[in-house]
């Protein structure tokens, strides 16, 4: 990809040849000093569930997870150990891994961005929800992993899930035990890796935290085509057959695909989804970013139909530069009103836990996804 100086990189933002990225670039002042450092982080504090201000939630039994049919409020931990499911089973059918590349010189929708090096973004003085951020068009290769169940027949319309920051390997497992066990569809896993970078300025950023259907289109144009063409299947253009998950901004990203292209997904998964501010270039129709989720969206709008799985931690993260940067009452906050629009929802607050914990999802990845394909219909076993 063609490497453009960082001033010609400005003039694109500003007069739309980045469109995605549309805006005027920040003042000159306000940039970040090269050598600049990133302040220390404080860890989080454990939070508790039954704050008042927080949903009310069922209490489980140590070690247990939710039931797979309920909806709403649950608390589980403090011990998180593994789901049987989560690990290879003897005689369990395993289905085949697909792994290839996607180059940034392929792509007409994310052609790659980068932060400066040792630059970190910094709140604008004169509004702190919004940050200063200095980037330039940078090449990127992404991986990509595609499971096939080995109860898949080529030529049939399969059901599917994309995953964000993949591959995924704990995903494939699961679902070569839950398909086998006829708990799931036979479905098909994308497992697509960002482009690079976290937060506001990088790649990952631009493609997770942009609150537009500007990712779904992505993969609906750029990857799903590859992977039918490439591997010999063919995937369900049926909204009810097509599920998201991530966790973090990528939790996010899986909820702004099916808001913003309910057309395109009916079902969604998330671990410490980034329901806050991080949304980077600022877009006024959204300004606090998906903290506009709780906020504003979903209890303004008709209700869409979707089926949502979240989960949160007690040492979630948690920034105190502005009021939308809490990770666990961003969640708390959509649970209520997920409840109160009427969703089909499961909101799990994890005690013992941090960020995208992993022991939680390997707690808990099963029941998840059996809980968000509720209603999808399960074939009977070929003789």
């Amino acid at each position: 990809m063609l490497r453009l100086p960082r001033i010609a990189f400005l003039i694109g933002l500003t007069t739309g040849l980045y469109p995605a990225m549309a805006q005027a670039p920040p003042p000159a002042q306000a940039q970040v000093p090269a050598a600049a450092a990133r302040p220390p982080r404080q860890p989080p504090p454990a939070r508790d569930p039954n704050t008042p201000r927080y949903v009310t939630a069922k209490e489980l039994t140590d070690g247990e997870n939710a039931p797979v049919k309920a909806d709403g409020n649950f608390i589980l931990g403090p011990t998180h150990n593994p789901a049987p499911e989560m690990t290879v089973q003897e005689g369990v059918p395993q289905g085949t891994v697909y792994n290839f590349t996607m180059e940034s010189t392929d792509s007409k929708i994310y052609p790659g961005i980068a932060r400066e090096p040792n630059t970190f973004a910094t709140p604008d003085a004169a509004n702190p929800a919004r940050l200063v951020v200095s980037s330039h068009p940078a090449p990127y290769t992404r991986k990509v992993a595609v499971y096939v169940p080995k109860q898949y027949v080529p030529g049939t319309a399969a059901p599917f899930i994309i995953g964000a920051d993949g591959p995924d390997r704990g995903l494939f497992t699961a679902l070569d035990n839950l398909i086998a066990q006829r708990r799931l569809p036979v479905m098909i896993a994308i497992s697509i890796g960002n482009g690079g970078g976290d937060a506001q300025g990088s790649e990952r950023g631009l493609e997770y935290d942009t609150m537009s259907g500007l990712y779904a289109e992505f993969v609906e144009k750029e990857v799903l085509p590859l992977v039918e063409k490439q591997y010999n299947v063919k995937l369900t253009k049926d909204p009810e057959g097509r599920a998201t998950m991530g966790g973090s901004s990528g939790g996010s990203c899986a909820l702004i695909m099916a808001w913003y292209h309910p057309e395109l997904y009916h079902r969604v998964l998330t671990y410490s989804g980034t329901y806050v501010n991080q949304q980077w270039p600022s877009n006024p129709e959204t300004p606090h970013g998906a903290w506009e989720f709780h906020e504003h969206l979903i209890p303004n709008s008709p209700v869409k139909p979707l089926r949502i799985w979240m989960e949160v931690s007690d040492r979630d993260n948690l920034s105190t530069r502005d009021n939308y940067h809490d990770w666990v009452l961003a969640n708390e906050n959509m649970a209520k009103v997920l409840a109160a629009k009427g969703y089909h929802y499961q909101f799990v607050f994890a005690r013992n836990a941090g960020h995208t914990d992993r022991a939680v999802k390997q707690q808990t990845l099963p029941e998840a996804l059996e809980y968000i394909w509720q209603g999808y219909p399960i074939a009977a076993p070929k003789n």
